[in-house]
C-alpha cells in the first residue's frame, strides 16, 4: 500500500521540483521491491542423466533486467549426493543479453540421487528452487586427472583407463563455421588425436602474422569474440564491453565441446592467444587480474566446467603480456571457481615456474626442435621429482610442420620442420616419459581454392596430410602396452652405432638413442634414432624375453634377432624401435603371426 503522503505527492508530481521527484520516486520503489521474491520460474533439464554428463536448471525472469545481467544478477546453487556431507557449490551464469534467460549446470561423477537448491539474486530479492534427480552410472570414460598411482601420466576418472596424450594445436578452431567445426574434428578423431588446443579469445587480421598463407572466408574468421563489441569487425578496436557477454559465440563454443566430448576428446580451452596483439586484451597490463578479468574468466568456468572434456590453459605465452604472479593468482582463482578440478596449467616457455604451486596439475613447455626433444624433457622430469612434487610433463610447442621450415640459425636448411622431424622429436618424448602437441602444416598455398589455410592455426586439414598418420603410429605402439610403468632408463643402452647421420632433423644422433623400462624388466623400449647397432645391459631385461622390431614409418613389426648376446641391428637406416615384452604387458600379436625379411 503507497502511504497517503507519498500518494498526494506523486499525484502532483508536476509541481514538484525534478530533485525531490527523483527522491520519491527511489523510495517508492524500495518500498513496493523490499523484501520481494523475483518472478522467474525454473525448469530442471531431466529427472536422470549420466555421471559426467550434466542436469541444467534454466531459470526464465518474467521481465528484462533493468541494469547489466551479467553484473547485477547472480545464480548459484548446491548439489549434493544423498548420504554424503557437503555439496558442491556451483555458479550459474546469465545466457540472453537482455537478461531473461539464466542456466547453471551439474556434472554428476558418481551414481545415486542428488539433492540441489539453486538461488537467484537480483535488486528485488532472492529465490530458492529445490530439487533431486538421479545420477546413472553408463561406463563413461569421464574427467581426464592425473593417475593417482603413476604420477607422471594420466587416467580417465570414469573407467580408470590410462589417457594418452596426442595433442595437437588448432587456435582458431571457433573461427570455422560449425559444419567445417565438426568435420575436422572428426578427421582428427580418426587420426586419433586425443587433445585439441582451443583459443576462447584471440584475433588477428589472417594468417600472415605468423608468415603463412591462412586468409578469413565466409566460412572462416579470426576474430573471436567472447564480449560484446562496439565494432566487432575491427581487428584492433573491437571495443569490447568486458561486462556483457557475446551469448552467440558462447553456445557456438559449447556445441565446439560437446561435439568432441561424444568422441573422448579433451579441448584445452586457451583464454588469450597472442595476447599481446591489439584488440586481443581488453584488461591491459592495469587491469589484470582485477575484477572485470576475474569475471571472465568465472564465466567461462560456469559455462564449460561442466563439460567433462575441458582442460584449462591460463593463457598461450603468457609472459608476451603478463608476469608470473598474474599467472599464480588466475590459476588458484580458476582452480577455486571449477567445482569439478578440471586439469589445469598455463603456456609458457622453456620452463615452468609453477611446478610446487597446487592449481598446476601438470608441467607445459615451449622448446622448439631439438632443444625440446630427449635430453630436454628428461632434464625436466628429473628437476621435477627432485623439487618433491611429480607431475607431467608435456612440451606445448616445438615448431609445427613447415612453420619457418628452415628452423633457427644460419645452418638450417628445409625442410627442418617437416612431418617427419616432428614425429621423430614425438618419439623422443615420449620415450623421457613425457607428451607433446603438436600441430600440422597451415600454408596450403591454393590447394584448397578459396578456403585457403588451416593445420595448426586452425586446424583444417585433408588427405594430402600424413603427419597425423605418422604421430598414429606413435599411439598405436604405446597404447598397445602398459606404457605408464615404464622409466627412461639410459643405462639400458651400453652403446650404439648409428648406420647414417640424421640429416633430417639437422643432427648427429650419435650416442642420442634412447630407452625406458619398467622396474621388472619384462618391459622395455629402444629408439634408435638412424638405424644401426646396439648393445644392451642384458641385466636389466628379465630372461627370456623375445625382441620385436617396430617401424615408426609404417606401423608394422619384424622378428629382432641378437647378433650376438644382447647386440641387435635394424633392418635399416631408418629409425626402428625395438621391443622387449611380455603377453601380460604388451598386444603384439605372438610370433606366429609375425613375419620376418
Amino acid at each position: 500500500m503507497i502511504p497517503p503522503k507519498l500518494s498526494l505527492l506523486i499525484g502532483s508530481r508536476k509541481q514538484v521540483a525534478p530533485l525531490v521527484l527523483l527522491i520519491v520516486t527511489g523510495l517508492l520503489h524500495c518500498l513496493l521491491t523490499r523484501g520481494a521474491e523475483p518472478q522467474v520460474e525454473f525448469a530442471v533439464s531431466s529427472q536422470a542423466v549420466d555421471c559426467y554428463d550434466y542436469v541444467e536448471v534454466t531459470l526464465k525472469a518474467a521481465q528484462p533486467q533493468m541494469g547489466n545481467p551479467f553484473t547485477d544478477v547472480t545464480v548459484t546453487g548446491e548439489f549434493g549426493l544423498q548420504g554424503e556431507n557437503k555439496p558442491l557449490a556451483v555458479d550459474g551464469f546469465c545466457d540472453s543479453a537482455d537478461g531473461r534467460l539464466f542456466r547453471i549446470r551439474f556434472m554428476p561423477s558418481k551414481p545415486g540421487r542428488y539433492d540441489f537448491a539453486v538461488r537467484y539474486r537480483d535488486a528485488t530479492g532472492e529465490k530458492v528452487y529445490r530439487g533431486a534427480f538421479e545420477a546413472r552410472d553408463a561406463k563413461r570414460k569421464g574427467v581426464v586427472r592425473v593417475d593417482p598411482e603413476f604420477l607422471w601420466h594420466f587416467q580417465w576418472e570414469g573407467t580408470k583407463e590410462r589417457y594418452f596424450w596426442n595433442g595437437t594445436t588448432a587456435y582458431w578452431l571457433a573461427g570455422w563455421d560449425e559444419d567445417t567445426i565438426a568435420h575436422i574434428l572428426d578427421r582428427l578423431d580418426r587420426l586419433k588425436v586425443t587433445r585439441v588446443r582451443v583459443a576462447l579469445n584471440g584475433r588477428v587480421k589472417d594468417g600472415r602474422a605468423w608468415f603463412e598463407n591462412v586468409f578469413p572466408t565466409e566460412k572462416f574468421s579470426f576474430l573471436l569474440n567472447p564480449w560484446m563489441a562496439k565494432n566487432p569487425a575491427s581487428v584492433e578496436q573491437p571495443e569490447f564491453d568486458v561486462t556483457r557477454f557475446n551469448i552467440d559465440y558462447w553456445q557456438k563454443f559449447e556445441r565446439l565441446l560437446a561435439h568432441a566430448r561424444a568422441k573422448d576428446m579433451v579441448v584445452s580451452v586457451i583464454f588469450y592467444v597472442d595476447g599481446r596483439r591489439p584488440g586481443v586484451d581488453p584488461f591491459g597490463r592495469e587491469g589484470m587480474g582485477g575484477l572485470d578479468e576475474q569475471r571472465y574468466y568465472r564465466y567461462a568456468v560456469a559455462r564449460l566446467a561442466p563439460f567433462a572434456n575441458v582442460m584449462w590453459d591460463i593463457s598461450n605465452e603468457y609472459r608476451l603480456f603478463r608476469d608470473d604472479s598474474w599467472a599464480e593468482k588466475m590459476g588458484a582463482l580458476v582452480k577455486r571457481w571449477d567445482p569439478y578440478d578440471h586439469l589445469t596449467s598455463v603456456h609458457g616457455h622453456g620452463d615452468f615456474k609453477f611446478g610446487k604451486s597446487t592449481w598446476a596439475d601438470f608441467a607445459m613447455y615451449q622448446s622448439w626442435d631439438e632443444s625440446g626433444g630427449w635430453d630436454f624433457m628428461l632434464k625436466n622430469r628429473q628437476q621435477q621429482e627432485r623439487s618433491g612434487r611429480i607431475i607431467p610433463q608435456v612440451n606445448e610447442e616445438y615448431g609445427y610442420e613447415d612453420h619457418y621450415p628452415k628452423g633457427w640459425g644460419n645452418d638450417r636448411v628445409a625442410p627442418a620442420r617437416s612431418a617427419d622431424s616432428r614425429r621423430r622429436l614425438a618419439w623422443e618424448m615420449y620415450m623421457a616419459g613425457g607428451y607433446q602437441t603438436a600441430g600440422e602444416r597451415a600454408d596450403r598455398g591454393t590447394g584448397w581454392g578459396p578456403d585457403t589455410g588451416g593445420g595448426w592455426i586452425n586446424g583444417r586439414g585433408d588427405d594430402t596430410m600424413i603427419q597425423f598418420e605418422l604421430y598414429g603410429h606413435i599411439y598405436d605402439f604405446f597404447t598397445s602396452m602398459t606404457w605408464w610403468t615404464l622409466q627412461p632408463d639410459p643405462s639400458l643402452v651400453v652403446s650404439y652405432q648409428p648406420a647414417k647421420k640424421n640429416t633430417v632433423a639437422g643432427s648427429d644422433p650419435a650416442g642420442k638413442v634412447m630407452a625406458s623400462r619398467n622396474k621388472e624388466g619384462d618391459l622395455a623400449v629402444v629408439y634408435l634414432p638412424a638405424g644401426g647397432v646396439v648393445t644392451l645391459k642384458g641385466e636389466l631385461l628379465k630372461d627370456g624375453l623375445r625382441p620385436l622390431w617396430f617401424s615408426p614409418l609404417d606401423g608394422g613389426t619384424r622378428i629382432a634377432r641378437a647378433l650376438r648376446s644382447k647386440t641387435y641391428r635394424a633392418p635399416d637406416a631408418n629409425d626402428w624401435v625395438l621391443l622387449f615384452r611380455t603377453p601380460c604387458n604388451c598386444s603384439f600379436r605372438e610370433y606366429d603371426d609375425e613375419f620376418e625379411k
